[in-house]
């Protein structure tokens, strides 16, 4: 992560400080067993049961806070308008990003103070390194699933704060982090940003990881569309806004020329799996080793009040679709009751 994230901040009450813990390979473990990892985990299971068979063009009910998030997105958005990429040529990525880059830095806390008036400033500084820090790394102009996983991480601290409600979860997912994936997506283009890592490592598309899971869910239990039918591109086309999944392979289609297997030979194989269930459990574990797993990853992530890097006592049960146990109320209700402890 960036200056944003890595300032080391000292809180008031606990001491806890806002900085990067995992130094090295052998900090993972760690990582692993803390309550941060089990209440991120918790948190992308609750939001993937939330979205079950649930199509993006599905009336949701919006809270007043759903809609005072988008408005933020949408201001985010107008700052890109604001910032005209460079016309000189670049080779690795549009310098005009780091400008941008820095309106978030000077304009967003300001925003979140204003729009979270009820969070105290200790969790505001934390939510907004998240959100500053989830659209790219403005030294390199690279974006990749570790700045993904950085919006998630304030999408799940708006619950720890009980800014966000359990009946906001469907529109969390549907609304909010479909016009993340958006407005990042007009950055990638509009600044030419790298993939982060080596080509797109740890992520399905060069890009992404999360909608792949919260997409499958979307799909389970669909009698229309079966896994081997998100290949054909008229398939894309005609369900790309209707499930965030196909939108994902829609956005592959427009960057990528050549045979599909070829460019996306991992998710060309797993248009083979029988079943979206099947994807969607498979999907799970796969960010778990790929994403959460990963050294190169974890390292820039920061820690402090909302994401504890201490040990887990009592882990959550963790659940796929096929196997529910916990509902994804309950697991919203702990992510609270963690953050007040």
């Amino acid at each position: 992560m960036t200056d944003a994230t890595t300032k080391i901040l000292k809180f008031k009450g606990d001491n806890m400080e806002f900085k990067t813990r995992v130094k090295t390979e052998s900090d993972m473990d760690a990582w692993e067993s803390s309550e941060a990892y089990d209440d991120y985990i918790g948190f992308i299971a609750a939001m993937n049961r939330s979205v079950y068979a649930i199509p993006l063009n599905k009336t949701l009910t919006q809270s007043n806070v759903i809609s005072q998030l988008l408005n933020i997105l949408n201001t985010i958005d107008d700052w890109i308008t604001e910032v005209e990429p460079l016309k000189e040529s670049c080779r690795f990525g549009n310098k005009a990003f780091s400008t941008f880059y820095n309106l978030l830095k000077t304009r967003l806390p300001e925003v979140l103070c204003k729009e979270l008036s009820s969070v105290d400033q200790q969790n505001i500084i934390e939510l907004t390194a998240y959100i500053v820090d989830s659209f790219g790394n403005p030294t390199r102009i690279d974006y990749g699933t570790g700045h993904e996983m950085s919006f998630c991480m304030f999408l799940c601290g708006l619950y720890k704060v009980d800014v966000l409600k359990q009946s906001d979860s469907k529109a969390t997912v549907n609304v909010l982090f479909s016009r993340y994936l958006e407005i990042v997506r007009r950055c990638q283009l509009r600044y030419q940003m790298e993939p982060a890592g080596s080509h797109g490592a740890w992520s399905l598309d060069d890009y992404q990881f999360v909608p792949f899971i919260w997409g499958s869910a979307q799909l389970i239990e669909n009698p229309d569309l079966n896994p081997n039918l998100f290949v054909d591109e008229k398939c894309v086309q005609q369900f790309k806004s209707k499930y965030m999944f196909l939108g994902c392979i829609d956005f592959i289609m427009q960057v990528k020329k050549g045979l599909f297997h070829e460019h996306s030979n991992q998710l060309w194989n797993i248009s083979g799996v029988q079943s979206w269930n099947k994807i969607n459990e498979g999907l799970i574990k796969m960010y778990k080793k790929e994403v959460l797993g990963k050294f190169p990853i974890i390292q820039h992530v920061p820690f402090g009040n909302l994401f504890k890097f201490k040990p887990c006592i009592n882990k959550k049960p963790f659940a796929t679709p096929s196997v529910m146990k916990t509902p994804a109320q309950s697991l919203l209700e702990k992510l609270k009751k963690t953050n007040q402890s």
